[in-house]
């Protein structure tokens, strides 16, 4: 497997690494996956949506020495002078910062627009500035829009269905433009509904498998938006986090200025999920109960990753199932921690 192999020459020739949007779930997991390759990380976060309890975590995961490699600026991506600042002498930046949920876009599209355009247009054009070798970014499969396609192909997309949907595919005009005019390198990776270890399940608009898993583990009720025959292509953790470095230090010219779909390549239905999830916490207490469609809210999602893989070396590690109960035995471990309600 290659990122067997990039892991081991990352260890041999550290670099430096810049993550934006450090304290929230990927970005977090970024932060630790790099510091235990002894690589020096440099963090940026503002805390709209990350924790300072997931920073807290990292650091007792690591080592005294690998956490003295990990330098954390608490800043804003909206700010150019930040943006600026936190760039110069890095090699690679992961760009995770920003405002995530389609449902928050809808309601507050200025604030998406603010923090996911204008703020990624902030850090991409500091990045160029500074000469970083490389800037890898969240992009989404929301970009796919009302496409009907089945699996989704990089190329095809449809009309984008939400304000959010628009932030990230405008996301990747730049990066195209900005390839085409300075020649600068990035790589958008398309994130399919990725959960985990140190997602949180606080608010509104906290992701499905979270919520989920807290409000079983509580015997409180699980809320499903339409008929539960959505299906989603659900995507470990630990898969992206191995795409992220991936797209961070390949070589491959063909990768550069490219879109990616980075999931598991499976798909399966919000009925299903619900009755895995509570077959594995062995419980029947929680009441499902069916709410309307949301709006903006794609129908079925699948993702061919034979693009990954191939310009990449992109290989899934987990499956749903494998995920699932590594991500269950996390949350039932971690229930002092505030994951599930404010202290």
């Amino acid at each position: 497997m290659i990122y067997f192999e990039i892991q081991k020459k990352l260890i041999l020739d550290p670099k430096i690494w810049l993550v934006t949007g450090c304290a929230g779930f990927i970005g977090s997991n970024l932060v630790e996956e790099l510091l235990k390759l002894n690589q020096k990380v440099i963090g940026l976060d503002n805390f709209s949506t990350g924790y300072q309890h997931n920073l807290e975590q990292i650091k007792r995961t690591v080592s005294l020495e690998q956490w003295r490699n990990f330098e954390f600026i608490e800043g804003d991506i909206t700010d150019y002078e930040v943006c600026a600042q936190v760039t110069r002498g890095v090699d690679v930046v992961l760009h995770q910062a920003a405002l995530g949920s389609v449902p928050r876009s809808l309601e507050r599209p200025v604030d998406s627009n603010a923090a996911n355009v204008s703020g990624f247009l902030n850090m991409l054009t500091a990045a160029k500035d500074n000469d970083v070798g490389r800037f890898v970014f969240a992009s989404s499969s929301s970009v796919y829009g009302d496409s009907q396609e089945l699996p989704k192909l990089e190329k095809n997309i449809g009309r984008l269905l939400s304000p959010y949907a628009v932030t990230k595919y405008v996301n990747e005009l730049y990066m195209d433009v900005f390839y085409k005019s300075y020649r600068f390198e990035s790589i958008g990776l398309r994130y399919f509904n990725v959960f985990g270890k140190r997602q949180s399940a606080l608010g509104a608009y906290a992701a499905v498998m979270p919520k989920w898993i807290a409000s079983m583990i509580k015997n409180q009720p699980v809320f499903i938006y339409g008929d539960g025959e959505t299906s989603r292509d659900f995507t470990y953790i630990d898969n992206v986090v191995q795409a992220n470095i991936l797209a961070g230090t390949t070589k491959n010219p063909k990768a550069m200025s490219q879109s990616f779909n980075i999931a598991a390549g499976g798909r399966e239905t919000l009925n299903n999920l619900y009755s895995s999830i509570r077959s594995h916490l062995n419980t029947s207490q929680s009441e499902l109960i069916y709410k309307d469609f949301r709006q903006g809210d794609i129908r079925h999602s699948n993702a061919n990753i034979d693009k990954a893989k191939e310009l990449l070396g992109y290989m899934p590690t987990h499956n749903l199932e494998q995920g699932l109960i590594e991500s269950i035995d996390w949350y039932v471990g971690n229930l002092s921690e505030t994951y599930y309600e404010k202290q």
